[in-house]
């Protein structure tokens, strides 16, 4: 298997790892990066991006990723089309196999693979992706105010995107499939007294209608069997995230639902050379502003680790 030698390795794009790569290049790391099945992360399928500084008029997610790999590519980031299907951690430096096929050694490695929504499975849903259906309150929600939507889920994230969309829209339906929610007891009672919002128990989506944008979602109660037009403009999925971190298991610390933990205030993980930034490490906040901030966090730390391995060295070298 042919090997390739390099300082610094980037798993992954999106704001992260793209925010990463430029301040990885202008420190002279000489940074590869293999963009993963998903070049620009989450945010290529993100029609209006509105709330990311810099962009007054706003900018679609496909458009401010290729600013971002742009600008990356300025500074000599090396950017490649490939996917990292396997990783060796327990020596040093680090063995990364890309497409099962071309084997990498790291002296850094930083992990940026992000997260993916977790969906229904309607094909409704995906082809109205972008066009009302979204899952994430905070990014979209502005573009439905004064409108009526729909959130799905139960949990303490679906309280939080209903409890945030009532603030801007009109009437917020949230649908639980059983008769209760998972949400924790302070998130259940916000949602169940905020007026706007009503929520739908048993209740489960049949599909999303609409011909270019949503209009209204059926759904059914699968006690009853009743069906039921709901008219609404927005489609918000809250049943979770799930975090691209499989390949990292049994190397990297990891929550129980694969989040990588690193030390608090830095990108470090449990693996010296190895950092972690963006939405593999970020279970709360999930924003393409927070996910650049870590990035260039996992950067510096990187450079911080290659100033203090060319020291080491040197000091073996006069011993």
């Amino acid at each position: 298997m042919e090997i390739e030698k390099i300082d610094c390795l980037i798993i992954g794009s999106g704001p992260a790892g793209y925010t990463a790569a430029i301040y990885a290049s202008r420190a002279g790391l000489n940074p590869v990066m293999y963009q993963g099945i998903q070049p620009g992360g989450q945010l290529t399928i993100t029609t209006e991006v509105d709330n990311y500084p810099g962009y007054p008029d706003g900018i679609t997610g496909p458009e401010m990723m290729q600013n971002f790999e742009a600008q990356a590519k300025r500074f000599g980031t090396d950017v490649r089309y490939g996917m990292v299907t396997s990783v060796d951690f327990t020596g040093f430096p680090h063995k990364v196999v890309v497409d099962g096929q071309k084997e990498i050694e790291a002296k850094t490695v930083i992990v940026s693979t992000g997260a993916s929504a977790k969906w229904l499975g309607l094909e409704s849903e995906q082809r109205l992706n972008g066009k009302g259906v979204s899952a994430c309150a905070v990014c979209d929600g502005f573009f439905f105010r004064n409108q009526d939507v729909v959130v799905v889920g139960a949990g303490d994230t679906a309280a939080e995107e209903a409890s945030y969309l009532a603030k801007l829209c009109r009437k917020v339906y949230m649908l639980v499939r059983r008769d209760e929610m998972r949400a924790s007891k302070i998130m259940q009672k916000r949602v169940e007294t905020l007026p706007n919002i009503e929520i739908l128990w048993n209740t489960e989506t049949v599909e999303v209608q609409g011909e270019e944008a949503v209009e209204r979602v059926l759904v059914r109660n699968h006690v009853t069997g009743e069906e039921r037009t709901l008219e609404a403009t927005g489609f918000f999925v809250a049943i979770g995230h799930k975090p691209n971190t499989d390949i990292f298991k049994g190397f990297l610390d990891m929550d129980e639902t694969g989040y990588i933990q690193t030390v608090k205030g830095t990108s470090l993980t449990n693996i010296k050379g190895v950092f972690a930034c963006g939405d593999a490490q970020d279970n709360v906040y999930r924003q393409a502003v927070t996910a650049a901030g870590t990035g260039c966090m996992a950067a510096l730390d990187a450079e911080r680790f290659l100033a203090a391995l060319e020291v080491e060295h040197e000091i073996i070298q006069t011993a």
